[in-house]
């Protein structure tokens, strides 16, 4: 089993910063891919960002340019790094990571979900 444990959530005044931290722990022998989602009440959840083991990262298009995500590898720990924050940033982000387990004698690929950490910037 793989745990992550999100933090880094809180209030923040519009055109502040915040940082989340996820870290994945237990039964990993690699991480192919680690991201945020973030999901609005009555909403689908989208994708905010998210970074492959190669280093590409993946933005959605309100966050370029504001947005930062980044691995820590030897940790297993992502982070988002949130600038210039806008109050339609206010929702509950959802970290995930795409995680290579060994299960016996076989490799298996699955992904894992944090608990998810409310955000909100105000006025």
């Amino acid at each position: 089993q793989v745990q992550l444990t999100e933090s880094g959530g809180g209030l923040v005044q519009a055109g502040g910063s915040l940082r989340l931290s996820c870290a994945a722990s237990g039964s990993i022998v690699s991480l192919n891919a680690m991201g945020w989602y973030r999901q609005a009440p009555g909403k689908q959840r989208e994708l905010v960002a998210d970074m492959t083991s190669y280093g590409r990262t993946n933005y959605v298009d309100s966050a370029k340019g504001r947005f930062t995500i980044s691995i820590d590898n030897a940790k297993n720990t992502v982070y988002l790094q949130m600038d210039s924050m806008k109050s339609e940033d206010s929702v509950v982000y959802y970290c995930y990571a795409d995680v290579a387990q060994l299960l016996g004698e076989f490799y298996t690929v699955a992904e894992y979900w944090g608990q998810g950490t409310q955000v909100t910037v105000s006025s």
